[in-house]
């Protein structure tokens, strides 16, 4: 049996949006990072999506130098989608597992936010511009490069919002657009002012940083590796740009927090068998935590408490299926504040296969007191080997202890 130990830190990735957003400034900026733009190209092929070329080439502006990205259509007449329509293609594409998720959540959400405010249903949301294919290109490239480079944290700073008006499939609208202040104010995303006549934050950029961003503010502390230039296509006063930072996350211990949004019911008269399956779609759909108390009602009627835990961002979506799920006619929904160590994973390969192990950083001179070995990782060894699980458990644990004594 291999002792070999292969740790990730995680990565941190900030955007400095200090000229804007659009999708195609996210990507440049990415392959400014160092991001192969074959691997990309090789990545995407696997989106069953024609007619696009993805091109990318530098461009300076106001003496900085940086990334122009432009996927060039063969077809300028391009389709209208509906979201399913988007998300079957982006289910149907031969992609990694992460990269469908991230893209279809952050179409979803923008759904979410055009529904909102041309008051129609999700599923009957026309995507003109953002349903275009080079919209899906710029989302689902965004969702690959992440992926590819392995970022595991992504953070903003507040975001600058232009003016003047903007013609689109709806006609003349104001800027920001409609759509993008819903996205912004969903995530309650701090924003400031520009003298810009410009369209600085699109659609398409809003709703992939508020989709992927864990917090919006300051630069965060990390060791700082590389630094990416998206070109803008408008000619500014300044360099227009958006600057991505790219860095290791710092070694230490500090706790930090998050904000969540609890719901809670008391529910009495469900089929239990219904619970099983309530958790699973709750944690599919991107419930932080979910889990069931045993309590009395008036009449001493045993019930089950349901408890969800998610991201404000996720709100609507996870409380809509609460209602279509069960059968109580009312959530109690309170904020609180989750504090927590930070966290990444190390591996441990074996004979059988790789295990990887959660754990919480020591500070140098200090033991490793808190690690556990993925239980998914150990059942599938457990079942190559025909050894106990719990004797993998005991062997994962004890190959990442020898290594980091």
């Amino acid at each position: 049996m291999s002792t070999s130990v292969n740790e990730s830190q995680g990565k941190i990735l900030y955007f400095d949006c200090y000229s804007g957003i659009s999708g195609d400034m996210t990507l440049g900026a990415l392959l400014d990072l160092g991001l192969d733009l074959d691997r990309l190209r090789a990545t995407l092929a696997g989106l069953p999506l024609e007619g696009y070329q993805l091109v990318a080439d530098q461009l300076t502006s106001e003496g900085l130098a940086g990334t122009r990205v432009q996927v060039i259509v063969e077809n300028e007449q391009q389709q209208q989608r509906h979201l399913p329509e988007i998300l079957e293609l982006i289910n149907n594409a031969d992609l990694p597992g992460p990269v469908k998720e991230m893209s279809g959540l952050i179409f979803s959400n923008l759904a979410e936010a055009e529904a909102a405010v041309h008051g129609t249903t999700v599923d009957q949301v026309h995507f003109h511009e953002v349903g275009a294919v080079d919209a899906i290109v710029d989302v689902v490239g965004t969702a690959v490069a992440l992926h590819l480079l392995e970022v595991t944290e992504v953070y903003s700073s507040p975001l600058p919002l232009g003016s003047g008006e903007i013609h689109t499939a709806h006609g003349k609208l104001p800027l920001p657009a409609p759509a993008t202040l819903e996205l912004l104010a969903r995530r309650k995303a701090p924003v400031r002012g520009s003298l810009d006549n410009y369209e600085l934050v699109t659609p398409t950029g809003a709703a992939i940083l508020t989709t992927i961003a864990k917090g919006f503010g300051p630069l965060p502390d990390f060791t700082l590796q590389a630094v990416g230039y998206g070109a803008g296509s408008y000619a500014l006063s300044r360099p227009n740009f958006l600057r991505l930072l790219l860095g290791q996350n710092v070694q230490t211990v500090d706790l930090y927090t998050d904000e969540l949004i609890q719901l809670e019911a008391n529910i009495d008269d469900l089929n239990p068998e219904i619970y099983g399956y309530l958790m699973e779609i709750l944690f599919a759909c991107g419930a932080l935590d979910v889990f069931f108390t045993p309590i009395q009602m008036k009449k001493n009627r045993p019930a089950v408490q349901l408890t969800v835990l998610t991201p404000p961002h996720l709100l609507n979506k996870l409380r809509d299926l609460i209602f279509s799920e069960t059968s109580t006619l009312g959530l109690r929904l309170s904020r609180a504040q989750k504090v927590m160590k930070p966290r990444t994973v190390g591996k441990v390969t074996t004979e059988w296969g790789a295990i990887r192990i959660k754990y919480c950083p020591a500070l140098p001179g200090e033991p490793l007191l808190h690690y556990a070995p993925e239980y998914e990782d150990c059942c599938k060894v457990a079942r190559l080997s025909g050894l106990p699980l719990k004797e993998i458990y005991r062997l994962a644990g004890s190959l990442f202890r020898n290594n980091h004594q």
